[in-house]
């Protein structure tokens, strides 16, 4: 089994760092970014520390790449939070090297295109959280809803194992972030299906995965993920975007998952709940519970293919929809099928 280097976990009164790897939300949105930043330093205690490119528009990839390098190589910062995803890491990070980050390993907190740093990070023996990041967690409007901020706090000061809990609602509409006032306002929140499991075979592994649009990113440019020999000992974790992508692509991702001989070597599978509301697809209720039951068959269906013997737990906490569990992303995650029950070391 591969081995990761050891990290340790914040502390109250901790420097952290605040990126923009991808996107610079914080230049198109000054107010949820503001708000995400006043939580983290009023609810969690933290010291947020911004960089050059936090909020500075078209960066460019050397630029961002010096202040991934200079967050990881300061001593006095204790973890690095992502403000948003985007779609731009991929250009880039075939160019990262990797010496400085294995010599300075600490946690980093982000998903959706984050997925290409949380993979570079694992292929290096760097643990990270698949989740967390300050517009879409911290600056959730309102207050951040309770399931959320306990998992926080957990990926954040905690350490050792955890039981991860389902939550009883969810939601996966937004506010429009172009209207500053929707930051008072609450998100309503919808009643949650809870896990979907299939088959009974518990299993015990190593975390690897991410957003699926990411995925098929890092397959399609030869970018470097684990070896099939690493997959023997890996519980895959995918969910999808905002792009709410049609279950078809789904079908193609994760055929091309199965066709490399990933699915048939991994010990399980983890499926986000995936989102299926957003302003350019305003799913009504009936239309959305359709497009997520379209999505776990498709899943079930090739993943049944290439394994007829790996559980599958669909529809699980994590990814682009609230509430969210940061995921630990190269660690042990334990699942009793017997008892339906999940853990994962924090």
């Amino acid at each position: 089994m591969k081995s990761f280097l050891p990290i340790k976990k914040v502390c109250i009164g901790d420097r952290v760092a605040i990126l923009s790897p991808s996107s610079a939300a914080p230049v198109t949105w000054p107010h949820v970014y503001e708000l995400g930043i006043k939580r983290l330093k009023e609810e969690f205690g933290l010291i947020p520390v911004e960089y050059p490119t936090t909020k500075k528009k078209r960066s460019t990839a050397d630029e961002r790449i010096e202040d991934l390098k200079a967050a990881f190589s300061d001593p006095n910062i204790k973890a690095v939070i992502t403000t948003i995803g985007g779609d731009d890491e991929v250009k880039y990070v075939k160019r990262i090297d990797p010496k400085l980050f294995i010599a300075n390993p600490k946690p980093f907190y982000g998903f959706s295109d984050n997925t290409h740093l949380a993979n570079f990070l694992w292929m290096n023996g760097i643990p990270s959280y698949y989740g967390g990041s300050i517009f879409t967690q911290y600056a959730m409007e309102g207050n951040i809803d309770y399931f959320t901020k306990k998992y926080l706090k957990i990926a954040l000061y905690k350490s050792g194992y955890c039981e991860l809990e389902q939550s009883n609602v969810y939601n996966d509409m937004p506010l429009d972030w172009n209207d500053p006032s929707t930051l008072l306002d609450s998100r309503r929140f919808e009643e949650n299906e809870g896990w979907i499991w299939d088959g009974d075979t518990s299993a015990e592994g190593i975390t690897w995965g991410g957003c699926l649009e990411s995925i098929d990113e890092l397959l399609k440019h030869g970018i470097e993920i684990p070896s099939l020999d690493d997959f023997i000992d890996i519980v895959l974790m995918t969910e999808t975007s905002e792009d709410i992508p049609p279950s078809n692509y789904c079908l193609k991702v994760y055929n091309e998952l199965g066709k490399r001989g990933i699915l048939s070597k991994v010990k399980a599978i983890l499926n986000g709940r995936p989102q299926a509301w957003f302003f350019d697809k305003q799913l009504n209720y009936k239309e959305k519970r359709m497009y997520k039951e379209e999505q776990r068959a498709i899943i079930l269906e090739i993943v049944r293919k290439y394994n007829s013997r790996c559980s599958i737990v669909q529809n699980v906490d994590f990814g682009h929809t609230s509430p969210q569990i940061p995921i630990p992303y190269g660690k042990i995650l334990k699942i009793d099928s017997k008892n339906k029950k999940i853990y994962a070391e924090f």
